[in-house]
């Protein structure tokens, strides 16, 4: 079986919903990175572009080759755009593993982009509808956060399995305090440098 091995992996910092990094579309956070990766590795060759997006509602046809082409790379690169909810960039990735070992491809870009700030309200009124109200649906939520079969939330179902596995509501906040307290520090050292890409000039 051929190895695979990761060239680089570059991400951007992590905004908050609607906040400062809202002015970016999913395709441009994606083509910040890649751009990045490209200066990075000196890669010259690159075979296929597959990249996770969940939430393309008004993005525009095929994020991940918009992603691409405002990166200035080739539009000969074949690309994918991958949904599999909150598992789409891993899966991604995953699937570009399976390209190199199966010899389809040497060199595949592979990852996931998402921008929350950008989902729209939708409205269905492609049926005509004559008179009375409509209902704005929020795409965020109604393709990203509610299971479709009985529109419960994630939290929901993460309330449930705090139920199954007994864990309390004091050893849930435990841990988030300490992870946050780790991400700060690990920041603050600056571990994280090397992989932030800077968006307007800043890294976070």
């Amino acid at each position: 079986m051929r190895e695979v091995v990761i060239c680089s992996a570059l991400r951007t910092a992590i905004g908050a919903f609607q906040g400062q990094w809202s002015s970016f579309t999913a395709p441009q956070l994606g083509a910040e990175v890649i751009k990045s990766i490209v200066h990075q590795t000196a890669i010259s060759h690159i075979d296929e572009c597959i990249l996770g997006c969940v939430l393309t509602a008004g993005v525009g046809q095929a994020p991940a080759r918009q992603a691409l082409l405002k990166s200035g790379l080739s539009n000969h690169i074949p690309c994918t755009t991958v949904n599999k909810v909150c598992g789409s960039a891993i899966k991604a990735v995953a699937m570009g593993c399976d390209a190199i070992v199966s010899g389809h491809a040497n060199t595949v870009l592979a990852g996931g982009m998402e921008s929350m700030s950008h989902a729209p309200h939708l409205i269905r009124t492609r049926q005509h509808k004559k008179m009375g109200h409509e209902q704005l649906i929020d795409h965020l939520f109604y393709d990203g956060l509610e299971n479709p079969d009985d529109g419960f939330l994630m939290g929901h179902f993460a309330d449930q399995c705090a139920d199954k596995f007994s864990f309390s509501r004091e050893q849930q906040d435990e841990y988030a305090i300490a992870s946050v307290q780790r991400a700060r520090h690990a920041t603050e050292a600056g571990f994280f440098k090397a992989e932030i890409v800077p968006l307007n000039g800043v890294v976070e």
